[in-house]
């Protein structure tokens, strides 16, 4: 059975930084990506950042580059979210998910129950 668990959310004020964490158990796939999404109140949920274990592709929204950086330790199957120069737009719910490709939404087999991010202006 897979388990997703994600931490490390929180508020923070705005220009402010949080690392989210996601550690899968019961998975293991060497070419489906982990990656990280988000869904704010009344929103549809869109992709922040995926990574392939290899580390070979990596994806962003456009929203969050330059800001965000994602990171994994794969013989852990954990994938970190580094998360700086937050602004207030970045308030949603973020899902962990693993088992897809880039940050296509639909392809994702597997996802946490989310960790809430809110940042104050």
């Amino acid at each position: 059975q897979v388990q997703l668990v994600e931490s490390g959310g929180g508020s923070v004020q705005a220009g402010g930084s949080l690392r989210l964490s996601c550690a899968a158990s019961g998975y293991r796939d060497s070419s489906k990506a982990m990656g990280w999404f988000r869904q704010a109140p009344g929103k549809e949920r869109e992709g922040v950042a995926s990574i392939t274990p290899s580390g070979r592709s990596i994806s962003y929204g456009n929203s969050v580059k330059g800001r965000f950086t994602i990171s994994q330790v794969s013989a852990k199957n954990t994938v970190f979210l580094q998360m700086n120069i937050l602004q207030p737009e970045d308030t949603a719910m973020y899902y962990c998910a693993a088992g897809g490709v880039q940050l296509l939404r639909g392809t994702f087999a597997y996802w946490g129950q989310g960790t809430q991010v809110t940042v104050s202006s």
